[in-house]
């Protein structure tokens, strides 16, 4: 008897738990034009295209219409923001931020504004948009993101920004159908090496409705590949080669432009 209880109990508890659970109506299938993109000397940047559609079922309302954020991420690392004054004539660094382990790249794109797409609340939890993006900083003893209006936070965003590394456009992604949608990605001269991952989230009536994810490289090829390896795997060999390479330059130039 009481193990026909459990067994009753332990059915009822998994009917609420699957009746908890939200029923996909949507998934999405997506890819990138290049899953791998070669740096070479010459490298001035380029843009990915991702392209992708929405698969409905059975259970799909119809005439739903759709918003799509994808948010696309590069290699993390820590980085300072410094604050500079001038005093005495000359301009001197005051203070500093440190941000730690935030995207060297980061880009946001979506077929509408952010604000149109989901409320503040679902901007917020979703990150949705470079203002609601958490970047977590050293404040003190502390590590915390802050208010997007901070001044640090802020010239961090804006010099990543100037550079092409940290982008936002509210206008880029474009469904061809209602359910076949593309955007471009684009990438700088100067885009980090490493892994990016792509995020792609869909959103009806305001919430999310479903993602998925997936990612591409950016690697280095030829000479400066060598360089990077050894500079890597064999660093203090890299050094003493290094070392000896600039004496010999300049033992050579004083040769070449010595005065007789």
């Amino acid at each position: 008897m009481i193990a026909r209880a459990s067994l009753i109990l332990a059915s009822l508890l998994l009917g609420v738990g699957l009746a908890a659970s939200p029923a996909g109506a949507e998934r999405l299938i997506v890819s990138v034009s290049n899953h791998r993109v070669t740096v070479t000397p010459n490298y001035s940047g380029e843009e990915l295209v991702l392209f992708g559609s929405v698969e409905k079922d059975a259970t799909t309302p119809a005439g739903r219409t759709y918003d799509l954020v994808v948010t696309v991420s590069g290699p993390r690392a820590d980085m300072v923001t410094r604050r500079k004054e001038r005093k005495f004539g000359i301009w001197i660094n005051t203070d500093s931020r440190q941000f730690l382990k935030v995207p060297t790249y980061l880009a946001l794109f979506s077929n509408r504004p952010f604000d149109v797409i989901a409320p503040p609340e679902v901007q917020r939890r979703q990150q949705l948009g470079l203002k609601n993006v958490l970047l977590t900083q050293r404040v003190g003893p502390d590590y915390a993101d802050v208010v997007p209006d901070d001044p640090f936070r802020s010239a961090f965003v804006r010099l990543r920004t100037e550079h092409g590394l940290y982008r936002e456009a509210q206008s880029a992604v474009t469904f061809l159908t209602p359910t076949l949608f593309r955007t471009g990605i684009p990438l700088p001269g100067e885009v980090p090496i490493g892994t990016y991952d792509v995020e792609i989230k869909l959103f009806a009536d305001g919430a999310l409705v479903t993602r998925t994810e997936t990612a591409f490289e950016i690697v280095k090829v030829g000479f400066e590949q060598f360089i990077a390896n050894a500079a890597r795997n064999n660093g203090f060999t890299y050094g003493l080669v290094t070392a000896f390479m600039a004496l010999m330059t300049g033992w050579m130039a004083s040769i070449v432009f010595r005065k007789d």
